[in-house]
This record gives C-alpha cells, sequence and structure tokens, in this order.
C-alpha cells in the first residue's frame, strides 16, 4: 500500500491493509435487504480483484490520508469552508460546520434559517482562533489588572478594538439585509424582471469588473499575454514603485468591491431565492449553508458560481424547466448528481456535477494537463536521455486517450497526477490532503549559518505579500497554492494554506544558499523567466510570454526590507606596502579611540554605583610584594624579544632569584611605599595612606598605584624594570576615563615600551578626549574635557595599554604586516609574542583589540577606494560609522548572526578563495530591494511531491543521484524537491503558519 509518512512499528501505519480490507466487508456485514447497499457490495468484490495490483503500484491511500482528504473535500465542497493550515484546527472547523448545518435543518422559521445562515456562515469564514486568543488574553489581562503582552509571533498584529467594530458592524449589515429582503421582496413566482434577476446581472457585471482589475494587477494576462498597464522600470527601484502605487490605487477599490459590495450582493441574491420560503430539506440546509458560507470564505469563487446560476436562472426563466422546478439555488449551487432524489432521469442527473466541483475540477484539469504536457516536453528536451525516453514520448502519444482518462480520474478524485521517477509514466495518486505531507508546518528544516537571512526577512516578506494579495497581484488566492520568489541567491518558496474572510494563513520555506549544479541550472532559469517578464524591453503591444511551458509564472514584484550581498576581490588594496605602511599608525589611532569611548561608557553605566560607595576613602592599584635584591641592568631588550623565549620565567628554575636595579628616585619612592600599609593582593578592604606622606585620596580618581611588573630574564642577563610610583590624577574627573586596574600590569621590558611610545598619537588622543559627549556633570563640560585630555598619568596608562595591544597584534617584528598575517588576525589567530598572554587572558580587552584591528582594515579599503582622511574629524565620522552602522567580524560568529537579526545596516567580513588566490571582501548592506515572485503550476508540485513520496518511502529509491532530482529548466525539479518537508526535502527555513490580514 502506498505511504503518506515513515511509518512506526505497532501503528496505524503497519495495519493498512487490513483496515482497508475491512471497509471492503462493511457492506456485507451490515447488508439487510437494502438495495443500496446490496449493490455496493457488488461494486466492492468486483474492486476487491485489483487490490493486489493497485497495492503493488502504491494507489491506495492510507487511512490517515484518506480520512483528511475526505474531510477536506465534504468541507471545502459541502460545507463551504476552507482547507486549514493544521490538522487539529481541520478536525475542529469540519466538526462546527457539520454542526451548522445539521442545526438548521431544524429551525422551524425560515426568517431563523436565514439569520442563523448567515450569521453563521460570517463568523466561520474569520479567523476564529486569532479572536479566541485575544478574548482570552484580555479577560486574563483583565483579571490580573496589568497591561498584557504582545501576542505571540503566529499573528502578525494584535486584533485592534476596530477590527472587532468593523467584523461587527459587516455582520450586523448582512443579517439586516437578509432578514429584511426574505421577509419583504422575496416572490413566490420566477420572473425575467425580478429583484433576484436584476442583482444576478449586477453580480455578472461585479465578476467581470473583478476580474480586469485583478489581471491588470500581474504582469502577464492569463499568464500568457504581456500587460500593457504594468510598469516597466523595474531595474529602477523608485521609479517602478511610485508607477505601482498607481496601480496599488486601483487594487484599494478592488478590494471594496471584492469584501464589501459583492458579498452584501450576493446574500441578497440568496435570500431572495423562492426555495427559502417553503418546507425546507437536507438539499435547503446543505445547499444554502455552503452558499451563505461561501459568500465570505472564497468570495471570489462564490462569485463565480453565483453567476453562473444566476445566467442559468435568467436563460431558463420559465417555472416549467426541470432547473427551475426540481432545484432550489442551494443545489443548483451545489449541483449535486444523486439521481434518486431527483425526479428526472437518472442520465440527466449523473450528467450534472456541482458547480463548485465542477470550477475546481476545471482548474485541476488544466494544470494536470499543462503538467502532463511539460513532463512529455522536458522527456523529449534532454538530448542525454533522448534516445531511451523517444519509446516512452511515442507510447503516451499512440495511448493519450488512455492518459486523459489517467488525468480525469486524478482530477475526479482530487489527487495528484504522479509521473513516475519524473519520467512520461502517469500513475494515480492516492487522495491526499492539500498541504501533502503529514507533519505540522514548520517544525522541521536543515537549519544551517544561512537560516539567518531568511529569518530576518520574513517579515518585511509578509508585510509585502498582504499588499500584493489585497491588490491581488498574485491572482487568484487558494489553498495549495504556490509561489516562488527570488533575489540574489536566496529562492523563497511560499504556500497558502488557508483563506478566508480578509485573512490568510501562508507557510514561508528558504531554499539552500550554496547553490549545487543542479541547484544552479535551475536558478539560472528561474532568473531568465523573471528577466524575460520584468527586465526585458517589449516592441510589441501585449507580447507573449517567452517561457509559457515552464511550471512557473512571473506575477509582480515586491519591495522586501533585506540584505543585499556583494563580494569583492581585495587585489590591490590589502596587498598595496602603502595601504600596510598606513595600516600601522591607523591601528594606533583606532585602538586610542576604541579604549577611550569603552572607558567612557563603562564609567557612564558605573556612574550609580560610584556614587553609592564612600567617597572618604583611597583608592589605590594593588601592587605585588616587591623584591629588593640588587639586580643588574640587561645588556639588550632586544636581543631578548627576537629570541622567542618567554620573559615569565627564567629558563634555570635552580639559578638565583632576579635582582632589581633602582635609581635614587625609585629607592625613595621604594622607601614611600614600604612606609605604607598595603593591602594583601586579592583582598578586599584597601588601607588609607598616610597623611603626612601623600594624602587622603578619592576612592576612585586621586591616587593610583600603579606597579608594572618586570619579566623574568634569561640566566646571566639582567633588565631594568622601572616601577611607578602612586600617582594623582592632576584632574579630579579622570577616574571617569581611567582603565581598568588589572589591565595596568606590564609585560614589555622597559625599554621597549619606550620605543613604541613614540608611536603613540598624542594629538589624535587629546582630540578624542575633547569629543566625549557622555558626561553628565554639572560643570562646565568642555573645561573638564580639557582638563582630561592634559593629564600625563592617565595619558601614561593608555600609551601603556594602546601600545602592548599594538605589540601584541603585530608580534616580535616590527615589519608591516603581509596580507597572511592580516587574515590571520582578524580571524583571531594572533601571532605568539611575550605579550599574546597577558592579552588573551583579558577576554573584554583581547575582544577591543581584535575589534580595533578590524576597524582599521576596513578603514584601509575605505581609504583606498573613496580616498584618503582629510582630518581627525573626518575619521573620527567615520568610526562612529562603524560602531553604530556596522558589524565587521566573521561570518561564523554569533554575533553576526545576532547583528543580522537586529537589522545592523550593514556588515563585513574579509576571506580568501583559495581556487583563485586572492582575498575578497563580503558586504552585506540592509536596503529595500525588490523580490521577483512567481506562480508555480500547483499540480506540477503536488505531482513531483507525490512522486517523491512514492520513490523514497514507497519504492525506496533513495539514490542521491538519481534522475527524479536532476535539474530541469522546465520542470524545476531539484528546486521543488528541496522544498518538499523533511526528511524527504532539505529547506533550511520553514516558518510557522503566518497569519496574514487581508486589509
Amino acid at each position: 500500500m502506498a505511504v503518506y509518512k515513515p511509518g512506526r512499528e505497532f501503528s496505524l501505519e503497519t495495519h493498512h491493509e487490513d483496515t482497508l480490507i475491512s471497509y471492503f466487508l462493511l457492506p456485507q456485514l451490515f447488508m439487510v435487504n437494502i438495495p443500496a447497499l446490496e449493490q455496493m457490495n457488488q461494486v466492492f468484490h468486483i474492486l476487491f480483484i485489483f487490490l493486489p495490483f493497485l497495492w503493488a503500484l502504491g494507489i491506495l491511500p492510507p487511512p490517515d490520508a484518506l480520512f483528511l482528504w475526505a474531510m477536506e473535500q465534504v468541507l471545502e465542497f459541502g460545507l463551504g469552508g476552507s482547507s486549514m493550515s493544521t490538522h487539529p484546527r481541520l478536525l475542529i472547523m469540519f466538526i462546527v460546520s457539520a454542526g451548522t448545518a445539521i442545526t438548521s435543518y431544524f429551525i422551524p422559521s425560515t426568517v431563523g434559517v436565514v439569520l442563523f445562515m448567515t450569521g453563521l456562515g460570517f463568523l466561520l469564514s474569520l479567523n476564529l482562533s486569532e479572536m479566541g486568543f485575544v478574548f482570552k488574553h484580555s479577560v486574563a489581562r483583565h483579571r490580573v489588572g496589568t497591561k498584557s503582552k504582545a501576542l505571540p509571533s503566529g499573528s502578525e498584529k494584535q486584533l485592534t478594538w476596530k477590527e472587532c467594530l468593523f467584523y461587527i458592524m459587516i455582520l450586523v449589515l448582512a443579517l439586516l439585509e437578509s432578514v429584511l429582503l426574505h421577509r419583504f421582496a422575496c416572490c413566490s413566482q420566477i420572473s425575467k424582471n425580478g429583484p433576484q434577476a436584476i442583482i444576478g446581472y449586477v453580480l455578472m457585471v461585479l465578476l467581470i469588473t473583478l476580474w480586469i482589475l485583478r489581471e491588470i494587477q500581474s504582469v502577464y494576462i492569463f499568464g500568457i499575454f504581456q500587460n500593457p498597464f504594468y510598469p516597466k522600470d523595474v531595474q529602477t527601484g523608485t521609479l517602478f514603485l511610485e508607477k505601482q502605487a498607481r496601480l496599488m490605487k486601483i487594487g484599494v477599490v478592488r478590494w471594496i468591491l471584492l469584501n464589501l459590495v459583492s458579498p452584501f450582493a450576493m446574500i441578497a441574491f440568496l435570500s431572495l431565492d423562492t426555495s427559502l420560503r417553503g418546507l425546507h430539506s437536507v438539499s435547503v440546509s446543505i445547499g444554502f449553508t455552503r452558499a451563505f458560507r461561501m459568500v465570505w470564505q472564497y468570495t471570489e469563487n462564490a462569485l463565480l458560481e453565483t453567476a453562473i446560476v444566476s445566467a442559468v436562472h435568467v436563460l431558463t426563466s420559465s417555472p416549467d424547466v426541470w432547473w427551475n422546478r426540481s432545484l432550489d439555488t442551494g443545489i443548483r449551487l451545489l449541483l449535486a448528481f444523486k439521481a434518486i432524489n431527483f425526479p428526472w432521469s437518472t442520465v440527466l442527473a449523473v450528467s450534472q456535477v456541482l458547480v463548485g466541483i465542477m470550477r475546481d475540477r476545471l482548474i485541476q484539469f488544466i494544470s494536470k494537463l499543462q503538467f502532463a504536457v511539460t513532463v512529455l516536453l522536458a522527456s523529449w528536451m534532454e538530448k542525454k536521455r533522448r534516445k531511451s525516453t523517444t519509446t516512452l514520448c511515442i507510447f503516451n502519444t499512440v495511448f493519450s486517450p488512455f492518459v486523459l482518462v489517467f488525468i480525469v480520474f486524478s482530477t475526479l478524485l482530487s489527487s495528484p497526477l504522479v509521473p513516475l521517477f519524473t519520467l512520461p509514466l502517469f500513475l494515480v495518486g492516492f487522495p491526499r490532503p492539500t498541504q501533502s505531507w503529514p507533519g505540522v508546518v514548520g517544525t522541521a528544516a536543515c537549519v544551517c549559518a544561512d537560516t539567518v537571512y531568511y529569518y530576518q526577512m520574513v517579515p518585511s516578506l509578509t508585510a509585502a505579500l498582504r499588499s500584493a494579495m489585497v491588490a491581488g497581484s498574485l491572482g487568484l488566492l487558494l489553498p495549495g497554492s504556490h509561489y516562488l520568489g527570488r533575489f540574489q541567491d536566496r529562492l523563497i518558496w511560499i504556500m497558502i494554506l488557508e483563506r478566508g474572510y480578509t485573512y490568510c494563513w501562508i507557510n514561508i520555506k528558504g531554499l539552500e544558499l550554496q547553490e549545487t549544479s543542479c541547484h544552479t541550472a535551475e536558478a539560472r532559469r528561474v532568473d531568465e523567466v523573471f528577466e524575460g517578464a520584468f527586465e526585458q524591453e517589449y516592441t510589441k503591444i501585449c507580447s507573449i510570454n517567452e517561457h509559457l511551458g515552464n511550471v512557473l509564472t512571473p506575477c509582480t514584484v515586491l519591495p522586501v526590507k533585506l540584505y543585499s550581498d556583494a563580494k569583492n576581490v581585495l587585489s590591490g588594496i590589502i596587498d598595496s606596502h602603502d595601504n600596510l605602511r598606513e595600516f600601522k599608525g591607523d591601528l594606533v589611532k583606532v585602538l586610542v579611540w576604541i579604549l577611550v569611548q569603552y572607558c567612557s561608557r563603562r564609567s557612564h553605566m558605573q556612574e550609580n554605583v560610584h556614587k553609592t560607595e564612600n567617597k572618604a576613602k583611597a583608592s589605590l592599584i594593588i601592587l605585588p610584594a616587591l623584591d629588593t635584591s640588587p639586580q643588574t641592568q640587561s645588556s639588550d631588550d632586544t636581543d631578548s624579544l627576537n629570541s622567542e623565549i618567554s620573559d615569565d620565567w627564567s629558563d634555570d628554575i635552580f639559578g638565583d632569584e632576579p635582582t632589581s636595579k633602582k635609581g635614587k628616585e625609585e629607592k625613595e619612592q621604594l622607601k614611600v611605599l614600604q612606609s605604607i600599609n598595603l593591602p594583601i593582593p586579592g583582598s578586599v578592604e584597601s588601607q588609607s595612606v598616610d597623611d603626612h606622606s601623600i594624602g587622603k585620596v578619592h576612592e576612585n580618581s586621586l591616587y593610583k598605584g600603579v606597579l608594572l611588573g618586570y619579566p623574568a630574564v634569561d640566566k646571566g642577563k639582567q633588565e631594568d624594570m622601572k616601577y611607578i610610583p602612586l600617582m594623582e590624577f592632576s584632574c579630579s574627573h579622570s577616574h571617569l576615563l581611567s582603565l581598568p586596574e588589572e589591565w595596568m600590569s606590564n609585560c614589555l621590558p622597559n625599554s621597549k615600551m619606550r620605543e613604541m611610545s613614540s608611536l603613540f598619537p598624542e594629538e589624535w588622543y587629546q582630540f578624542v578626549l575633547r569629543q566625549l559627549e557622555c558626561f553628565h556633570l554639572e560643570e562646565n563640560v568642555p573645561n573638564v574635557l580639557e582638563e582630561i585630555a592634559k593629564d600625563r598619568v592617565l595619558k601614561d596608562f593608555y600609551v601603556h595599554v594602546v601600545m602592548t595591544c599594538y605589540f601584541s597584534l603585530f608580534g616580535v617584528d616590527n615589519m608591516d604586516p603581509s596580507p597572511g598575517h592580516i587574515l590571520r588576525v582578524y580571524n583571531g589567530a594572533l601571532p605568539w609574542s611575550v605579550a599574546l598572554d597577558w592579552l588573551t587572558e583579558k577576554p573584554e580587552l583581547f575582544q577591543l583589540a581584535l575589534k580595533a584591528f578590524r576597524y582599521t582594515l576596513k578603514l584601509m579599503i575605505d581609504k583606498a577606494s573613496l580616498g584618503p582622511i582629510e582630518d581627525f574629524k573626518e575619521l573620527t565620522n567615520c568610526l562612529v560609522e562603524y560602531e553604530s552602522d556596522w558589524y565587521i567580524g566573521l561570518v561564523s560568529d554569533e554575533k553576526w548572526k545576532e547583528a543580522i537579526l537586529q537589522e545592523k545596516p550593514c556588515l563585513f567580513s574579509l576571506g580568501y578563495d583559495p581556487n583563485m588566490g586572492v582575498y575578497t571582501g563580503r558586504v552585506l548592506t540592509l536596503q529595500e530591494l525588490l523580490i521577483h515572485v512567481g506562480k508555480l503550476n500547483t499540480e506540477a508540485v503536488r505531482g513531483q511531491w507525490a512522486n517523491l513520496s512514492w520513490e523514497l518511502l514507497y519504492a525506496t529509491n533513495d539514490d542521491e543521484e538519481r534522475y527524479s532530482i536532476q535539474a530541469h529548466p522546465l520542470l524545476l525539479r531539484n528546486l521543488t524537491v528541496q522544498a518538499a518537508d523533511p526528511p524527504l526535502g532539505y529547506p533550511i527555513y520553514s516558518s510557522k503558519p503566518i497569519h496574514i490580514h487581508l486589509y
């Protein structure tokens, strides 16, 4: 038997055959001299013979798929409902709708029946789950007495009181109209000039008008002829959107006619029908329950059906015609073909089918026929397989009547037409629900690093889809319809799950961005189809669609806020000696700017904490114990650095302790330090300083005792180390920009630090300090900043930290960096140096240094592309822009994803292409761009998905290179397989059902 989903042991799926055989035995078990059951038993005995053959082909439906399909068909064509976005919603709506039809049969008053059908038809066509949730949310908020939280993301927005008022007004007007017309204007005789006939003419005019207004919203009319009214300036985004806005105004007129005028016109037509004045029967209850609900659920389809019935009503207005004598309007809309209930002959009854089913089945037949022809052409057009497929093509041509029978049979069952292995070998698939897959929508996807790009664009895409749906640009919105969107390397798969009055539910899937050969081939054809529709200049007024045989028909263009992806080759920039030389000087400036900004923000965040501390205590940087033994000075610091031997410890652990050599000033200062009760390292309490030696100081600012720790040296060598004594900031506000105390330890020899200190840009440092604007002081801020900028002690601290970070980023050699060195450091792989451990032990400082390095690289690229920086002000503006509008980092970082979700305007990443041997820069820019959207042949998607299910789950052909997933430009086989739900497909993003308000 066919497989609908992977089965589990001891589950219902493993007993399909037993369940189906029991269905065949039921008529025989309950047969009690009933002719209908006897005939059914005879038919089942005949079908029973063919069960092995049907089982072998996988045509018989599993019970779960058959049950869901049956509920959908009865709900849609018998009760006027819609396919639902989830299976629980389908079950609940089926029960409620069936209860509505049954209840209407027992209402004795005709006025009561009209009111009941009108009111329930409107209410059931709304999104009741949203209304119920809002009501429950409001009750909970009222009980708690606090403001409720926002609704979950399942709904795009909350149902406001204006919308509730709108629905209440529509309901009241509909009830008043139906009861008044039925009570006072309903005639007992059929007439060409009666009020019902006049409203029928109005419905025909509305149908034609709405059809015209819908077709001019799309780029093609009927999917064949180029629309002369559609804007042709797609490449000029702004101009195109201005012209498209004019079409949107026409779309507003269409929305009013469709959602306000047409429903009331159809309610008037139904309320005036003479069938409602007599004793109602089962046919009246079912037919009019469906009709009154279809008015709101599928307004366009209901308008078409009512217009057809009205036209036949006018053409056959004689009371003696069987159409008017034997059928009420509800049944004429339904056109049920139960011969035993009608007085005309059986042949005539069988020849009549439901008007709703006729409309639906006719659309399905045309789509299936197009799909079959496309599969046939696709097999013939493949040159590599033409010899093997020629026989199949000839076979289909000779036996085309049988192929048509298969198409008709699958159309009547509303089941997919299955091309086995996507070859022109057609079978009738088993009936299944509209969603095609058994799982819950949006719960499975092959998530990867590229998923975040789809996640970011979905809200904006949903808003753009809403505008297009309201205007009619996407055509007739029916559950099971599929659309394909394309922008750069992104492919968006959109499916309509459910449709009702002023709402619909959709599912959005994102296909992989890493294009394989098959993916690339079909994506290129998609681009050609869209370019031919939107970007090609046509000389004729109504040109024909050049890609008419493709399963994809372009519809419209949507403005969506998303990231454009640009990859540039950095040859000539990152390998330029002049740029690399400037890179080193710019790095020091960027380090200064980032550290000052960091300390400024840090002090601002801790401002409230500092206010609560005891201002009488003195604040000292904790000093380690000092060794006062003599030490000789090292002869050469540079040799010790270039030897690449760790300076933290002596190689000979059995040797003497390293000693320090001090000058007179150092000895005097040491005596001062020894006379002070210094706190034990790691202790919480800080000690007060002797008033006569140093004086009491402010905890946060005045005294900072700093000792830059000395490294160990090789045995036989000694190093001079300079101790920074307890120093007082010259400005009382310098503590606001003081660096963290744990960053003050030293790891470089003093001689190296003195050498590198000459690279420190003092003018830039003072300029950056004077530009700060984040202080909230009562004093004059510019004067305070001027005093801080002149504080030499604070400057020495910055010199120490900045130059140590600078040394860590470039390593031992102070040469110009190479492109490879820049790439490694950009990725976080710093070269070894004596300062590497010092920096990596301070994660926050390490990230700031890495951030400064990446900012400097971006600055170097901008200077090479846009020109040099003129002054400090321009440099500051560039860095401020990087900080606020850019994320500069790695694609693999979590912060990269966070920046995309936060919609940072720009993102940059450095990379290397080993195939081309070049360095590349990737820039993502957030902007409103145009996405091409086209409608897919629904039956082509269902047929290929049915074949995928049959091939993998039933035939168990899981060959990764099988023919059915190879690229084909007409069928878009590979893309269609990708869009299937896992585990058979592999979309990298799949949204949960998204609710869209169509107003």
